[in-house]
């Protein structure tokens, strides 16, 4: 694999664009949950939010990846239990100027990985069994690359400090329904129907920030990702199958733990929809589209033929397809 990254740096006015929508956004985001805290409790409960929300964010920042990867039931891999895996990543790694990553295991049949960490020093990739089983080395490869552009663009702090608000956020809306009440009506209060309205749709509003949030950074991600791996078509290929066995095999740690759903690749949740307000990820085929754009530009002209979306059986030397069955050497 060639070392250093041609272009790997996305134009300045597209990273520059990426991170004012999501400092809006996060922004939004606290305001928001200020902004229901005041609906209960008036300047005290703004107040009493703010310091959630801080101390939220600061458990946040220190512990979230264990918690996140025991979510999952992730246990780590090295150089011994998962040698090819590892050096994989490590290649990569180099090539985008990281620090090498812990390297995560999720024993999962649904292809699909993560990355978290509360910066580039404390990093943790994550692929399931099913990804190592489904995928082709260059696609494994493309698909952790967009892992660690999320890390270099230290997607994985934004991500799980903006998860970590929304739930609050519907968590104080909860509150409001049993104490917002129409205690307040003779103060200027919301009474029974405001706090109802706000019930409903501050849960909503902050999804729909969070998930606009995730959507802006997967393309950033699969852009960049690209440019570490250097195929856009590998990693479009990848995104193709996890997606079409993401709608046929079910993620049963995701499916309990719906609020990390942003974190994949690919939404993990069965069910979900196409690229709109409603849908933690861009859909698959803009992203598709963005790739082979970028595939053009990169001088490599159109993709080849992509592979089916969900094989049935290992592609190349990452599962046991070609062997009649022996296990693969992923730990």
């Amino acid at each position: 694999m060639r070392r250093g990254v041609r272009g790997a740096r996305p134009a300045t006015e597209d990273r520059a664009m990426n991170y004012l929508r999501t400092t809006i956004l996060l922004a939004g985001l606290t305001a928001l949950f200020m902004g229901v805290g005041y609906l209960i409790g008036g300047a005290g409960g703004a107040v009493i939010a703010l310091l959630i929300a801080a101390a939220m964010n600061l458990a946040s920042y220190w512990n979230a990846d264990k918690l996140v990867l025991s979510m999952h039931d992730a246990h780590e891999v090295d150089a011994r239990t998962a040698p090819d895996l590892v050096r994989l990543v490590a290649e990569l790694a180099q090539r985008a100027g990281l620090p090498m990553p812990r390297v995560y295991l999720m024993d999962n049949p649904q292809p699909n990985a993560f990355a978290t960490g509360r910066n580039p020093q404390h990093a943790a990739v994550a692929v399931t069994t099913g990804l190592l089983q489904m995928l082709s080395r260059e696609e494994v490869a493309g698909v952790i690359a967009h892992e660690l552009a999320h890390i270099k663009n230290h997607d994985t702090l934004t991500m799980t400090i903006t998860a970590t608000i929304a739930g609050a956020i519907s968590m104080l809306a909860q509150f409001g329904m049993f104490f917002g009440g129409g205690q307040r009506d003779s103060h200027g209060g919301l009474g029974v129907i405001g706090t109802l309205a706000m019930v409903i749709l501050a849960p909503i509003a902050a999804m729909l920030v969070q998930m606009a949030i995730s959507r802006t950074r997967e393309y950033a991600a699969d852009n960049l990702g690209a440019r570490i791996s250097a195929r856009p078509d590998a990693l479009a290929s990848a995104l193709r199958k996890i997606s079409g066995a993401a709608e046929q095999i079910e993620n049963y740690s995701a499916e309990r733990n719906p609020a990390t759903a942003h974190l994949f690749i690919v939404n993990p949740l069965t069910h979900h929809g196409i690229d709109n307000l409603f849908s933690t990820h861009p859909s698959v085929e803009n992203r598709i589209a963005a790739l082979e754009r970028l595939a053009m530009e990169m001088g490599q002209g159109g993709f080849r033929q992509a592979a089916p979306a969900y094989p049935g059986r290992a592609s190349g030397p990452w599962g046991n397809g070609a062997d009649g069955g022996r296990r693969s050497p992923w730990g």
